[in-house]
């Protein structure tokens, strides 16, 4: 199968013990999307923070490059295990 780039928002919340945790992510159709998406859904309230990344592979053998970082939003973690 051909390679494919999917773009994606991971947003943040805080927990009840005020923690920063990862929520749903959300695909987007392309990187300005995606920061839109991002940056929208922090200013709007709806998240803490957001970060919008790209990761380019072959789904059919789960062969993926690491995450390039497209915009971070609001509060994010220092580190994030799944985009390195």
């Amino acid at each position: 199968m051909a390679r494919v780039t999917y773009y994606v928002v991971q947003p943040f919340i805080r927990d009840a013990e005020g923690d920063l945790v990862a929520g749903d992510a959300m695909e987007a159709p392309a990187s300005n999307a995606a920061k839109h998406r991002a940056a929208f859904a922090v200013a709007a309230g709806d998240f803490i923070g957001a970060i919008a990344f790209a990761r380019t592979g072959d789904p059919q053998f789960g062969d993926f490059d690491d995450a390039i970082i497209l915009g971070k939003y609001g509060e994010t973690p220092e580190s994030v295990a799944f985009l390195e």
